[in-house]
């Protein structure tokens, strides 16, 4: 259970040389969506200055533009989870429960760029990123034939790995690492030479280096989470700097390139689960919670979505 909204807070430990630069002592906070069941995907569309994010549980992808309030322009969702923008600014979201990778379309109508590998149905997408070049990659652990309020329909599991994705820009599907137990948040370093994956069951974060052609290099690990506080590593994104932000136990750790903990922004009495850059300097951070989405603002700026 989360604790109650008035009581919501955020604080910061752990706090490195280097790390009060980029998360001070007493960021702000300021509540942006009440009654979320459980918060996640969140993407900031500079286009249109507006907020996106899904309710998993609630079944709803919703929008939210600064002075006013959530609304939904997706229910039911199919469970939907994370989301991105693609190169025409295009919301593209990990179907989860749907158990499908889908596009909005310009004219409103929605297309689904994967639901199957090798004739199987894929596991249950979870979070997903487009890189520069236009292809889409997304990991898919079982989450969504298993938890509790996140399922859908068809509950058979017919994939016997859990990999991490990737669509070209052709439409090709292909698996560029299958070694976790169970990924969840990705994304990419700024320059979109490393690929950082996180691992929920394992609490860990490992990276590649990107290949050329689209492959990856063996991956090695970024940090192990360690210690009894609630949470597991779920959202995953990077600053400019490229410094590594990651929803983990008790709050968001911020690392630095080589995996060192600069900071944590702790969420006491809250299960933070995602985060997103936004804001005309990219200096907000979004945060999706269990009950809440919320958002702070940090000394570095983030890298900008499409």
């Amino acid at each position: 259970m989360h604790g109650a909204l008035d009581e919501l807070k955020i604080e910061v430990d752990m706090l490195a040389p280097g790390g009060e630069r980029i998360v001070g002592r007493k960021p702000p906070l300021t509540i942006i969506a009440r009654g979320v069941i459980f918060g996640e995907g969140p993407v900031w569309d500079a286009r249109g200055k507006q907020l996106f994010y899904t309710d998993i549980i609630g079944d709803t992808i919703w929008r939210w533009r600064p002075g006013g309030k959530p609304k939904a322009i997706l229910r039911p969702s199919a469970k939907a989870n994370g989301m991105c923008l693609d190169l025409e600014n295009r919301l593209v979201v990990a179907g989860w429960g749907g158990r499908t990778v889908f596009r909005f379309e310009k004219n409103g109508s929605r297309k689904t760029l994967a639901d199957r590998w090798q004739g199987k149905k894929l596991n249950s997408p979870n979070d997903i990123v487009v890189k520069s070049d236009g292809s889409v990659w997304f990991t898919d652990p079982p989450g969504g034939l298993l938890n509790v309020g996140m399922v859908d329909r068809d509950l058979q599991r017919y994939l016997d790995n859990q990999p991490v994705f990737r669509i070209s820009p052709e439409g090709k599907i292909t698996i560029v690492t299958d070694d976790f137990v169970y990924p969840n948040g990705l994304c990419f370093s700024p320059d979109e030479k490393l690929l950082y994956v996180n691992c929920s069951r394992e609490r860990l974060i490992r990276v590649y280096d990107v290949k050329p052609d689209g492959t990856l290099g063996k991956g090695r690990l970024f940090h192990q989470y360690t210690g009894p506080e609630r949470g597991v590593p779920d959202g995953i994104k990077c600053d400019v700097e490229g410094n590594v932000y990651c929803t983990a136990p008790g709050g968001i750790y911020v690392h630095d390139t080589s995996g060192r903990v600069l900071a944590r922004i702790k969420t006491p009495g809250h299960h933070a689960t995602n985060i997103a850059w936004g804001d005309s300097d990219w200096r907000s951070l979004y945060i999706t919670m269990i009950g809440s989405v919320v958002r702070t603002r940090l000394g570095v700026a983030g890298v900008p979505s499409r």
